[in-house]
């Protein structure tokens, strides 16, 4: 695994950005947002979204509505890959949606770019769905994560 390239497809500062991008997301949603990012996987991506999902433990939010951005940096894949709360209430065009947003940035070589999108896309569908309430806290980090 090469820590370089998962460290060089973002700044300190690029990765700061998306930081406040999923703070100001999460400000108005009981939802949590995260991102993962790994250099390679040999796995099925969207299974390893799903392992890194559970690594990351975003399956024991209270209202089962967690939402992860996995990219996989030398595959140039990414999955967005969302708890069993959301899924139950999200229009079905929404995942897709989200999905072109990223990718429309990605195509131009715009990483931090299409994180950020994608960030305040999920969030404002998680704000009508989980809005936030006076005893919501921030249940998970909202660090980057790597391996």
């Amino acid at each position: 695994m090469s820590e370089s390239k998962v460290e060089a497809f973002l700044t300190q500062e690029e990765e700061q950005e998306i930081v406040r991008a999923i703070r100001e997301a999460e400000k108005n949603t009981s939802g949590e947002i995260r991102v993962h990012i790994e250099h390679h996987t040999d796995s099925d991506h969207y299974e390893r979204a799903q392992e890194v999902f559970h690594e990351l433990e975003m399956d024991k939010t209270r209202d089962a509505n967690g939402v992860l951005i996995y990219i996989a940096v030398l595959d140039r894949t990414f999955v967005i890959y969302g708890d069993k709360g959301i899924n139950e209430v999200v229009p079905k065009t929404f995942w897709n949606d989200t999905k072109e947003v990223i990718q429309a940035h990605f195509k131009k070589g715009e990483f931090k770019q299409g994180i950020v999108a994608g960030i305040l896309k999920a969030g404002e569908e998680l704000k009508v769905h989980f809005p936030f309430k006076s005893d919501d806290t921030n249940e998970l980090s909202n660090e980057v994560s790597k391996s």
